[in-house]
């Protein structure tokens, strides 16, 4: 593809950007992406990240409830939207063979080299809110208000957004009018996705520990067995889901890992699980979320468990479900900026996320980017596009490789057009001509 002239504006959907601006939200992207780090420790992510906001205009500070990062940028009396992107990355060897491919590795929670990657596409978020903050920092003729940009940490253990609120991020750099945040998802790239109910699950993980009597694995009967009472509270907590949760609800319980033991003629002395339960309600996650103490309890009592099991609460998150008037009002922001046939809706998911906690009575809209390039939907295998997006390489994914071209810009001009709404509403984007926005000449 042919480079744009310099005076050229880049509009492959949305508002109109200036190319540098793209070309170095770009170079971001590539730089975040190939020095991914772990939940926590987003030291350098986060360097990066307050360093290309001063470079716009922003006022930033740092080490946030962790190491998040705050850029403020101020433009007159008025109303304030917040743009959340998140800086971790996830313990994932990437395996897309781009150029700017991760190799890095991080130190895991239990003391583990790892292999680390932004599989999740925060890098991309995070490249198109520093993209979407120059492009109203140049155009401040548009608006009035206050722009907050958040880089916040740890989204994947679900305990980033609670640490910044807890450090003061409200009461320090006030409350916003409108929270925003989108999220990268296997659609063509140039979309975006809005819900029209619940758009995330409420989440609680936890991390459950059963002890046992340690001995010699010839002699079980002189034992109690952590690994076979782990293993039984395994299957016991699957029927919670099967027999005691409405078909009508979605809930997904997971046990992730299972940690015991270091010999096998050795018994263990203990054992522990980690759990994940996720629910479209918060209702629903906390009877399940009951039901599964009542089952670790009750299996340790008949294993003849000397000790209570600890079951401690690592992290919690609130289902997400957008205000119904906001979001309709930002939908319809983008189907006049990017067309109505790039404007999709998106099912609810058992996903989860920590952004409710910042959103929590406060307006907010939360919206799917597309990711998939045309050349990765051809090769993708499938003859309709549901056989396609079933066979695209999902988030999480050491496979994931969003179509940076094309999802960047698109990501951007999502952003500026969502915080137009509130910014100042009916005020058309710097350098659109009329009718532009609305993706017809």
């Amino acid at each position: 593809m042919a480079s744009p002239a310099p005076q050229a504006r880049v509009r492959a959907a949305g508002p109109t950007l200036d190319p540098d601006l793209v070309a170095g939200a770009g170079l971001l992207y590539r730089d975040l992406h190939a020095h991914p780090e772990l939940s926590g420790r987003e030291e350098r992510t986060a360097a990066r990240f307050a360093a290309a906001l001063r470079e716009i205009g922003c006022q930033v500070t740092t080490g946030v409830g962790g190491h998040g990062v705050v850029g403020v940028l101020t433009n007159g009396i008025g109303s304030t939207a917040l743009l959340r992107a998140e800086l971790d990355a996830l313990p994932v060897a990437e395996v897309t063979g781009l150029p700017y491919a991760s190799t890095a590795t991080g130190i895991d929670a239990d003391g583990q080299v790892v292999p680390v990657m932004h599989a999740c596409g925060h890098d991309l978020h995070l490249a198109a809110a520093v993209g979407a903050a120059a492009h109203l920092a140049r155009n401040r003729h548009c608006w009035r208000g206050t722009l907050l940009v958040l880089g916040q940490p740890a989204e994947e253990t679900l305990q980033g957004a609670a640490a910044m609120l807890d450090d003061g991020l409200y009461e320090r750099f006030g409350r916003p009018d409108l929270v925003l945040a989108q999220h990268a998802a296997p659609l063509p790239a140039g979309m975006v996705a809005h819900g029209a109910g619940p758009m995330t699950a409420g989440s609680v993980t936890l991390d459950v520990t059963v002890t046992g009597r340690g001995g010699h694995a010839a002699t079980p009967h002189l034992c109690v067995d952590p690994v076979v009472l782990a293993a039984s509270i395994v299957v016991q907590l699957q029927a919670i889901v099967a027999r005691q949760v409405s078909p009508a609800d979605q809930v997904a319980l997971t046990v992730g890992t299972l940690r015991a033991g270091r010999h096998p003629g050795v018994i263990a002395d203990h054992a522990t699980l980690g759990v994940t339960i996720r629910a479209l309600s918060d209702q629903t996650l906390d009877r399940v979320l009951a039901s599964a103490m009542r089952t670790v309890r009750a299996a340790c009592e008949a294993a003849g468990s000397p000790v209570e099991p600890r079951i401690r609460v690592v992290s919690r998150a609130p289902a997400y479900q957008g205000d119904p008037a906001v979001t309709a009002r930002v939908r319809a922001a983008h189907e006049e900026a990017f067309g109505a046939e790039r404007v999709a809706w998106w099912p609810p998911s058992l996903a989860s996320e920590d952004f409710p906690l910042l959103a929590a009575d406060i307006p907010s809209s939360y919206w799917m980017l597309g990711t998939v390039g045309p050349r990765q939907w051809r090769a993708a295998a499938g003859a309709s596009a549901a056989e396609k997006l079933g066979s695209l390489p999902t988030n999480h994914s050491g496979a994931f490789a969003p179509s940076v071209e094309l999802a960047l810009p698109a990501g951007i001009g999502a952003l500026v057009v969502a915080a137009l709404t509130v910014l100042e509403p009916g005020i058309r984007v710097a350098g659109a001509a009329p009718g532009e926005l609305g993706g017809k000449q």
